[in-house]
């Protein structure tokens, strides 16, 4: 009989709940500036908002919350406005909560509940400008928001007594300041003075001290360069008051050249610079003046141009592996720069990236295809085949580059199918849940082609022997595939088509460059005949052909 009992061991099925899109009254970017766009990090289930200065980050209003997989939101203690505790079910949220409101001085926790549990924290943070400019000023003003204290130097050669003002910003741009010292042509600073300062978003009021003392050091023009291959960025402190003229020219001309102003961004007391239209591998002299402040004249040298190692994709050898021949995008005695999913193909079937003579030219032949038991999508990357974890593939993404080019350059044919197969159930380490029911939409319709190229500055890791740059797994109990939200990525530039291609066409990728500041040490750039090929979906006779690839610095 015991062993007849029955047991409630049914395991509840995986579901996702997350956070889709959000949207807060008063949403701004990070600069402050209308119309930001919530960031959405499903790794670590975060939401990050930035709010203006007009609104109430103690009772915020909820304008759009929308979640997946019709999950219910179950609110925590500083969410309130509405009865319930849970929502209505959808997809959109927003119309049953439309008076939902919340606490977000701190981190607000909302937990997404379908068969499981899902927490999620929302960061909103205010965007409160606050900024003082005097005439004389040297350095910025020191602005203590614990204490409400102001304290400004300025040359000993103003008069504390009749101070022109030109900003007078403590409380935002939407706050405002009684007495107003901008609304007379001087003001007295001779002694420390207060002011009441009132918020725009509760309409209440604190009491600041401003302190103006004169000082011996007077302010200089400094200037630093962060050299690219085609561009710099030139930036440094300048006198109060003053606009920068940035003037550059290649080493032994005797012409000076001025960036625009257009190309020119300041505060008070720094400027930023953006030089552009340089050669790569080239010495530059610049020299930097504002007022009758201004710097030596300097040098950098541009990052030189590096080429895309047999982009042409003209050298290829072949291996033998039991009955299977495995193509190799790189001569007989070279060592490889690119490498293919193809001897992950040939534990099954046939390579499935190889090479096409035609017309009097060589390029890549990426074929997706069902191998037996398995879909695999043609595919070609800057990297390396590491190992098959069963019919996993295990890749190490990357070589390693310190250029800054603009452009990625290539000629290339596709030919889509219909989405036929379609992969199984995924779970990603962060706990991220791909269902194959979120691919079944996507089954008849026209399969995409993608091409990609990444700058970075990853950390490498460790794969038992192997130095990865970027480790790319595709097992499903530890799928690791390339992050567009990773912080490391600085450039990135991709194209996707979902059409044929039937006559070689030239496509020119222009890399966004998410930060200027920092040098790349690899360089990614992958080519595959179905975009979901990752996630084994996609359409098993569609065919992508690549040639003529090539960086652009420009």
């Amino acid at each position: 009989m015991a062993s007849c009992a029955i047991k409630d061991d049914i395991p509840f099925p995986i579901v996702e709940g997350a956070i889709t899109a959000f949207e807060v009254e008063g949403q701004c970017d990070a600069e402050g500036n209308e119309g930001g766009t919530a960031v959405i990090d499903n790794n670590t289930r975060t939401v990050k908002v930035y709010v203006n200065d007009l609104v109430n980050v103690a009772n915020l209003k909820v304008k759009r919350l929308e979640v997946s997989n019709e999950a219910l939101i179950i609110k925590d203690s500083v969410v309130y406005g509405t009865s319930d505790k849970y929502s209505a079910k959808g997809y959109s949220q927003s119309a049953s909560l439309s008076n939902l409101h919340a606490d977000f001085t701190s981190d607000a926790i909302f937990t997404l509940r379908t068969w499981q549990d899902y927490e999620w924290t929302v960061k909103v943070d205010q965007i409160i400008d606050r900024e003082v400019e005097i005439e004389g000023q040297v350095g910025n003003a020191i602005i203590d928001t614990y204490t409400r204290t102001v304290i400004v130097y300025v040359s000993e050669r103003q008069d504390l007594h009749a101070l022109k003002v030109h900003k007078f910003n403590l409380c935002g741009k939407h706050g405002s300041v009684s007495p107003n010292p901008m609304a007379q042509a001087t003001y007295d600073f001779s002694e420390m003075r207060k002011f009441f300062v009132r918020e725009a978003w509760s309409g209440n009021g604190h009491e600041w001290m401003v302190f103006v003392y004169p000082t011996t050091a007077e302010a200089e023009t400094t200037a630093s360069v962060f050299p690219r291959s085609v561009s710099a960025t030139v930036n440094g402190e300048l006198p109060n008051g003053t606009r920068p003229k940035v003037e550059y020219h290649r080493q032994g001309q005797s012409d000076w050249m001025t960036v625009p102003e257009s190309q020119i961004k300041t505060t008070s007391t720094t400027y930023e610079a953006e030089i552009v239209g340089l050669q790569p591998g080239v010495i530059y002299e610049y020299r930097v003046t504002a007022g009758s402040s201004a710097t030596s004249v300097q040098s950098f040298t541009t990052v030189a141009a590096i080429p895309l190692e047999n982009g042409s994709f003209d050298n290829w050898s072949t291996a033998s592996t039991g009955s299977q021949t495995v193509y190799q995008p790189w001569g007989d005695g070279q060592e490889g720069f690119w490498d293919t999913g193809n001897r992950g193909a040939t534990t099954v079937g046939a390579s499935n990236s190889t090479y096409v003579d035609e017309g009097g030219r060589r390029f890549a032949n990426l074929q997706s295809k069902y191998i037996v038991i398995k879909f695999a999508a043609g595919n070609i990357f800057t990297g390396k085949y590491v190992e098959t974890d069963g019919t996993n593939g295990v890749l190490s993404f990357g070589r390693p580059f310190n250029a800054f080019p603009t452009k990625l350059r290539f000629e290339y044919k596709y030919k889509t199918s219909p989405i036929n197969r379609m992969g199984g159930d995924w779970k990603e380490p962060w706990g991220r849940y791909i269902s194959r029911d979120m691919y079944e939409n996507m089954k008849g319709k026209p399969d995409s082609c993608s091409v990609y190229i990444a700058l970075g500055d990853w950390e490498p890791v460790m794969y038992k022997n192997t130095e990865c740059p970027y480790l790319i797994r595709t097992r499903p109990s530890e799928l690791h595939l390339f992050d567009l939200k990773d912080e490391h990525l600085i450039a990135y530039a991709q194209l996707t088509k979902g059409e044929d291609v039937n006559e070689w066409t030239t496509e020119t990728l222009t890399l966004d460059y998410r930060v200027k500041n920092r040098q790349p040490k690899y360089i990614i750039v992958v080519a595959s005949s179905s975009k979901y090929g990752d996630y084994f979906t996609g359409g098993d006779q569609s065919l992508l052909q690549v040639d003529n690839m090539e960086l652009l610095y420009e």
